[in-house]
C-alpha cells in the first residue's frame, strides 16, 4: 500500500528547515539544495512545493512572524497598560535560543527587504499587527493614569520600538555584552522612565 503524505505537513517542515539554516548560517547558506539536506529530502520534494526559492524564503519569514503574533494574547494574558506594554516587547528580545534564531532570521531579511516588495509588505504587515498590540496597551496606561498626560503615546511607541530593535540586533551581534538579564533590565529601566514620568 502506498505510502499517504501528509503535504501540509511536509510543506510546513521544509518551511522550518528554511528559517532554521537562515537563522544559523545566514540567507547566503538558504539554497535549494542546502534547505533540502536540512530538511532530509531532496532538491525535487522542494521544488513540488514552492514556486522558487524566493517563495520559500518569503513563507519562512511569514512562518517565524506567525510563531512571534501567536504569542501576543498568551503573554499579555491578564495585563493591560505598562505591565502589557512590557510583556510585549520582552517576549520579542533574544533573550532564549528560540527568539535569538528568530532575531537572526528577521535581521537577515531586513536589508533584502529593501529591494523585494513582497518582503517588504510581509515586514510591514508583522510591524502593523505589532503596533497595533502596543498602542492599544498604551491608550490603557493613558487611561489608567500610567502615562503623562502631556506624553504622546505615538512618539513613545516610536521610542520603544526604536529600543527594542536596537538591544535584538546589538544581542545577536554580541550576546555577551547583551545577556538575557542584561537586555530585560533595559528594557525595564525604559518603562519605568515612563511610569516615572506619569507620577511626577
Amino acid at each position: 500500500m502506498p505510502k499517504v503524505v501528509d503535504h501540509d505537513e511536509r510543506r510546513a517542515a521544509i518551511v522550518a528547515a528554511a528559517g532554521r539554516l537562515i537563522a544559523r548560517h545566514g540567507l547566503e547558506a538558504a539554497t535549494v539544495r542546502g534547505i533540502a539536506a536540512e530538511a532530509g529530502w531532496s532538491s525535487g520534494v522542494i521544488d513540488h512545493y514552492f514556486a522558487d526559492k524566493d517563495d520559500l524564503l518569503l513563507q519562512a519569514l511569514a512562518a517565524s512572524h506567525q510563531r512571534i503574533s501567536g504569542r501576543f494574547a498568551r503573554v499579555t494574558r491578564g495585563l493591560r497598560g505598562l505591565a502589557a506594554v512590557r510583556a510585549l516587547l520582552a517576549d520579542n528580545l533574544p533573550t532564549d535560543a528560540d527568539r535569538r534564531d528568530e532575531t537572526r532570521l528577521e535581521v537577515q531579511f531586513w536589508a533584502r527587504s529593501l529591494g523585494d516588495e513582497a518582503l517588504l509588505e510581509v515586514q510591514r504587515a508583522e510591524t502593523a499587527g505589532f503596533r497595533r498590540g502596543l498602542r492599544r496597551h498604551l491608550a490603557e496606561a493613558v487611561d489608567d493614569g500610567e502615562l503623562a498626560a502631556g506624553l504622546d503615546p505615538e512618539d513613545t511607541l516610536e521610542r520603544l520600538l526604536a529600543l527594542m530593535d536596537g538591544i535584538s540586533v546589538r544581542a545577536v551581534i554580541d550576546p555577551a555584552r547583551l545577556p538575557a538579564a542584561r537586555q530585560l533590565a533595559l528594557l525595564d529601566g525604559e518603562v519605568e522612565r515612563l511610569r516615572a514620568r506619569a507620577t511626577g
